[in-house]
């Protein structure tokens, strides 16, 4: 009985993106499987580089994308676990340390807790806001190296944090939209975290790892080592630069860009045949437009080298370009460029793979969900289970069943009311009664 009632919570992840807003309902079954029951996905129109620069038009996809899921789901629901991604978001180390009172009673969470709150209290740049405070490793009485203190004695406790920050503007248009499509944010969570919690697996972050999600408008990175986010970073160029590199080297619309790029883009260039050409028809009556599969090809190779340029300066930043022995994992709709997964490998010298978010999935998903597109909206789903799990955020989807409850109540009290009148003006009644019966004579 337990289980049904738990299972019965449904939560609701919105991926706002800048290609896409997608809303994904579900809820995790007996065996532990995440299974989704509504998907929403519209085109985004407001959103630039993981920004929200168009209220109005942002508002609207998330309303229509909720919607869609809500229809799918046959559920209604108030809450949503939401993504925040985009340039603005920076990383910092930081070392904390706690001194505690006594050295014989063991270190507990609410000391690992106190640690966290002190790193919130960290003067950042105007405008700027914590959004994920990750230990690292922890140190008891200059004990280094030791991953998880509870339990442990000791009087100088010490931490370092990998900090997330970024724009206090950035989130509160977020919350804007989102309120003003009728919802509530659960909680808000960075869109690499959601992506790698979806596509990566527990060996791969253990060995070491470089998530790289390839969006509309950014490219995201995140590593891991040890089974800890060691480095995160953003790189302001995604699969919409390429489109606008397409349009411009081969003189055609942004649609019919983005279309080529979409079904006959590949990069690797010297997988294409030299003879393969491409026509698209003209504008107004003129002739069409003869493009050679070899030459657009070299155009997406050449945009994607120069952003695993930067995916390779961020890894070597990090400090851990010679530990990630599980590569790198490419995954977002960028993912879905052919031959892209060997163009990383031939370009980093590491060994890469797509990351496709469907290890998670109760069995029988929607063959649409085994898209790396849909990698951080899966993920953000697994986050607010998980934040439902342990207490953090509290969901229950919409019900009519306690609305009823409280209308019965009242109108019971109405009744209960009415008859306390009834008996009050009864009892008046019999004494008047008995008054007149006892004294028929009686003056008025």
């Amino acid at each position: 009985m337990e289980n049904r009632a738990y299972r019965s919570n449904i939560v609701v992840a919105l991926d706002i993106g800048t290609t896409k807003v997608c809303a994904i309902a579900g809820r995790k079954n007996e065996h532990g499987k995440l299974e989704v029951l509504g998907v929403g996905k519209v085109d985004s129109e407001g959103v630039l580089r993981g920004v929200v620069s168009n209220i109005e038009k942002t508002v609207k996809a998330v309303s229509d994308a909720t919607e869609y899921a809500r229809r799918s789901a046959e559920s209604d629901f108030d809450v949503v676990h939401v993504g925040i991604a985009g340039q603005h978001i920076k990383s910092l180390q930081h070392r904390g340390i706690l001194t505690r009172d006594n050295d014989h009673t063991e270190i507990g969470r609410k000391d690992i807790d106190r640690l966290i709150y002190d790193m919130h209290k960290l003067v950042l740049p105007p405008g700027d806001q914590i959004l994920h405070v990750i230990p690292q490793e922890y140190c008891v009485d200059n004990e280094q190296g030791i991953i998880d203190p509870v339990g442990m004695s000791g009087i100088r406790l010490e931490a370092n944090f990998h900090i997330i920050t970024g724009q206090i503007s950035a989130s509160n248009n977020i919350y804007r939209c989102v309120q003003r499509a009728g919802y509530q944010v659960a909680n808000m969570t960075l869109e690499p975290i959601a992506s790698s919690a979806a596509v990566l697996s527990e060996e791969e972050k253990e060995a070491g790892v470089a998530l790289v999600d390839i969006g509309g408008g950014t490219t995201d990175i995140t590593i891991f080592q040890d089974g800890i986010i060691r480095h995160t970073a953003v790189i302001p160029l995604g699969g919409n630069v390429i489109t606008k590199d397409i349009k411009e080297g081969c003189t055609v619309m942004t649609h019919q860009a983005e279309k080529l790029k979409v079904k006959f883009g590949s990069a690797l260039a010297h997988e294409v045949f030299e003879n393969r050409i491409i026509t698209i028809p003209g504008l107004r009556g003129r002739e069409p437009k003869e493009i050679s599969e070899k030459n657009l090809a070299k155009i997406i190779q050449a945009r994607v080298e120069e952003i695993l340029d930067y995916v390779e300066w961020e890894i070597r930043r990090s400090g851990f370009e010679r530990k990630l022995i599980g590569g790198i994992v490419l995954t977002g709709g960028g993912a879905l460029l052919n031959n892209i997964d060997k163009l990383a490998a031939f370009h980093t010298g590491m060994s890469t793979r797509i990351g496709i978010p469907v290890e998670h999935l109760a069995h029988g998903y929607h063959e649409q969900l085994s898209s790396p597109i849909y990698a951080t909206a899966i993920g953000l789903l697994l986050k607010g289970i998980e934040d439902v799990e342990s207490g953090r955020v509290k969901v229950a989807p919409k019900q009519e069943e306690p609305a009823t409850d409280e209308a019965e109540e009242e109108v019971s009290a109405m009744h209960s009311a009415e008859d306390e009148h009834g008996k009050w003006y009864e009892q008046l009644f019999k004494r008047t009664k008995e008054w007149f019966e006892a004294d028929p004579d009686a003056d008025l």
